[in-house]
């Protein structure tokens, strides 16, 4: 078992954030869209950057196992609040949908937070040479 979560770990972190950096990226090339629409949505527009900086460093920092839990907490609780402000509209099946997947990425998140990054993480690799010099 401690084989496959060798693998699994990491992988999951590629696997949950990959849709952060993508949709960060998608935002920056299409910045006045995604700028109007948060308007239209109820949003104030001014907060885009940090959104894209959140979904493409705040996801990075995740694949590569940075400051994971931290940053973890903070993108379940982006997700949640998305979901509310976003998808809220429970008459329309596919937002629906898209509520529930932001609320199923938050749970996986979560458990980032709970159980950290794991293997081939930064965070890991400080945790080892940190035990290292006190061994």
């Amino acid at each position: 078992m401690e084989k496959i979560t060798q693998y699994a770990n990491p992988l999951s972190r590629v696997l949950i954030s990959v849709i952060f950096i993508m949709f960060g990226l998608n935002k920056i090339f299409n910045y006045s869209a995604t700028s109007a629409w948060m308007e239209a949505m109820g949003a104030p527009s001014f907060l885009l950057p940090f959104v894209i900086l959140l979904e493409v460093v705040g996801g990075v920092a995740i694949v590569v196992g940075w400051q994971t839990r931290w940053i973890a907490l903070t993108l379940a609780g982006f997700c949640i609040l998305s979901a509310l402000i976003f998808h809220s509209n429970f008459t329309d099946q596919n937002e629906m949908a898209n509520f529930m997947k932001n609320v199923a990425i938050a749970g996986g998140f979560l458990l980032l937070f709970v159980n950290g990054p794991g293997a081939w993480s930064l965070d890991e690799r400080k945790t080892s040479s940190n035990n290292r010099k006190f061994s």
